[in-house]
């Protein structure tokens, strides 16, 4: 996968919590319809700001939702109208949520090591920092 795209992923996965607490389903791939595309971004900034504003939606998404809703309800993805998976909806922020963002964030480290830059904290100093 290109960097940026993979950055792009990384950035915009915090908002995601919106679809899985606020729909009951997601079809990547609807029939006859668009496929989801994320928003595109030309500079450093504007991926930064895009993952700010994934940040905040994500915060004021579980802010407004109850722990009912998450342990009691399921969400769905679909492709091309096609069930790929049906998961009450706090296993569905587990799975499909934080740990494809923190797979996604491993493979930006490789990226950063390949190209001879520092890799930063992520469970703790890194091989980069000096340990406190």
């Amino acid at each position: 996968m290109p960097l940026g795209a993979l950055a792009t992923i990384v950035a915009n996965i915090p908002a995601w919590l919106d679809m899985v607490v606020n729909m009951d389903e997601l079809d990547i791939n609807p029939p006859g319809g668009p496929r989801y595309r994320p928003p595109a971004w030309k500079t450093r900034k504007d991926l930064l700001d895009q993952f700010e504003t994934s940040l905040k939606k994500g915060r004021e998404v579980l802010k407004k939702t109850t722990d009912d809703h998450l342990l009691n309800t399921k969400w769905r993805m679909l492709s091309g109208g096609k069930p790929m998976s049906e998961q009450i909806r706090y296993v569905a922020i587990r799975d499909g949520v934080l740990n494809h963002l923190a797979h996604h964030r491993g493979q930006l480290t490789v990226y950063l090591r390949l190209n001879d830059a520092k890799v930063p904290a992520i469970y703790g100093p890194s091989a980069d920092e000096k340990a406190a």
